[in-house]
């Protein structure tokens, strides 16, 4: 993340996003695959490293091989054909985009880091060695266990995360990049889903 001034002065928070140039891989329709949808790749990958039905698709396409694809449904804006390309000059600014991407991973987590526990207290009343523990967790002879979806400790981070109603502050269209109001999910360098 980094800022900027407004036009009032403002110090705004935002995040650099590059976003593009996405390659058109495939089109579909309704007619031939049962919905429509404009499928984008991005981020270019040797011929070494890409499975030769992926390499098919891509010489379909006449691009070459791509690291990542998305497909967006129902897609609203100019009309694409096969190996057309998508770049920051499609967004307009002020748009509020809806952002999707893998959440920072942070390894296997007590409950009052991940589901922001207080803890027992302090430590007085007995307490030496429990002030991060959960307490107690259930009943006890019946039903002699523990329900399912209850807060415990584990698996924090990693997972596909979404935020909505992001402002695009500024379009750099010579460097492919987007200033946005605001944090986003996923560490640095990962990828993104940008749907307006």
């Amino acid at each position: 993340m980094t800022s900027v001034y407004s036009a009032e002065g403002k110090n705004v928070p935002c995040t650099v996003i590059e976003a593009g140039p996405c390659v058109v891989t495939q089109v579909k329709t309704v007619e031939k695959d049962g919905y429509s949808a404009v499928q984008l790749a991005y981020d270019d990958k040797t011929e070494k490293h890409t499975s030769s039905p992926l390499l098919g698709h891509f010489k379909k396409a006449g691009v070459t091989p791509k690291r990542k694809l998305a497909e967006f449904r129902d897609w609203e804006g100019r009309e694409l054909n096969l190996g057309d390309a998508v770049t920051v000059e499609d967004f307009i600014d002020g748009d509020w985009l809806d952002i999707t991407g893998i959440s920072k991973g942070k390894g296997f987590q007590g409950v009052v880091k991940r589901h922001g526990f207080g803890g027992v207290g302090g430590q007085t009343h007995g307490q030496h060695n429990r002030q991060r523990k959960p307490g107690s967790l259930g009943a006890s002879s019946y039903p002699s266990r523990v329900f399912k979806g209850k807060k415990l400790p584990g698996q924090t981070g990693g997972d596909r995360v979404t935020v909505t109603n992001l402002k695009i502050l500024k379009i750099i269209p010579e460097n492919n990049l987007l200033l946005v109001k605001g944090s986003i999910p996923g560490a640095k360098g990962s990828y993104l889903v940008i749907q307006d």
